[in-house]
């Protein structure tokens, strides 16, 4: 269930690389909520995401893709 506009989720991810992990994990928050914003941060980490959906809906999302949230 997605909840209403938050500001932004922010995550730090672990494992991700490359052009293709931002792909990635893009695609699977834009799959939940196809409005979604997402900025990867590949250098430190950092995913950011303005979004409907909750905190634990996107952290689970990048999960499913094979990344590891840290934090």
């Amino acid at each position: 269930m997605t909840t209403p506009l938050t500001p932004s989720v922010q995550l730090l991810v672990k494992g991700m690389s490359c052009q293709h992990c931002v792909k990635g994990v893009t695609l699977a928050i834009q799959a939940l909520d196809p409005q979604a914003q997402v900025q990867v941060d590949l250098a430190s980490g950092q995913v950011q995401v303005q979004t409907h959906l909750t905190r634990e809906a996107v952290s689970t999302a990048v999960t499913d893709e094979g990344h590891e949230v840290i934090g």
